[in-house]
């Protein structure tokens, strides 16, 4: 049975692309991989080491041959992720990257807003590089929003979308564009639907980019 296979590093996304996959393709077959260790480990280096990308890797090809498709979803392994090219499903997807493609067609001042600062470089690299590809030239303005992570790692979903909130709309006025680094961030985008500039989150758009990847594997 060819699959949609999705890596998490926390157990909220799990839940998140369920529910958009029974929105968005509910006759797609998809397997949720849960390592929580690899953002953990990425946090504690601050970086993606070369010990952790060789483990990240590893991760990715133990997915079976039946994945037609790869989908990682968090932003801060992404970059690791996607250099991956699994037997099966070819490249791993990450579920940025259509975000930052969307952000640089829309302007050239782009807020990339974070809740936790291991994810602003990788994000930062991935719109740089897909300004690049785009033939654009961007400026990026990075947010980091530290009061909300101990919200979600506390299970309160409305109270780090609240703290994510109130961050962006005192930068809101800074850019063209606002790019929610996270996955998890997405909830606060529907409370800053009153700004005067978008606010882009990831999962809705990185899913519809691997449901379309899906779709022509196994046409």
């Amino acid at each position: 049975m060819n699959k949609l296979t999705l890596l998490h590093t926390a157990p909220a996304n799990v839940t998140t692309f369920d529910r958009l996959l029974r929105e968005l393709a509910p006759d797609i077959p998809a397997e949720h991989l849960l390592d929580e260790s690899l953002l953990n480990d990425a946090r504690a280096a601050g970086e993606i080491t070369p010990a952790l990308a060789a483990r990240i890797s590893s991760r990715l090809l133990a997915a079976g041959d039946e994945s037609a498709v790869l989908l990682c979803t968090c932003s801060t392994i992404g970059g690791a992720a996607e250099q991956v090219v699994h037997p099966r499903a070819g490249r791993v997807q990450r579920v940025d990257r259509a975000m930052a493609e969307r952000a640089v067609a829309l302007g050239e001042r782009i807020i990339v807003a974070a809740a936790l600062a291991s994810t602003l470089a990788p994000t930062r690299d991935l719109i740089l590089d897909a300004a690049q590809r785009a033939g654009k030239a961007v400026t990026i303005h990075e947010v980091l929003c530290p009061d909300a992570w101990s919200h979600f790692e506390r299970g309160d979903s409305p109270a780090y979308w609240a703290a994510v909130a109130a961050c962006l709309r005192s930068q809101a006025t800074q850019g063209d564009v606002i790019v929610l680094a996270q996955a998890s961030m997405a909830g606060a985008a529907e409370l800053c639907a009153d700004l005067p500039i978008p606010v882009l989150s990831s999962p809705r758009l990185g899913l519809e980019a691997a449901i379309a990847a899906y779709r022509a594997a196994t046409a």
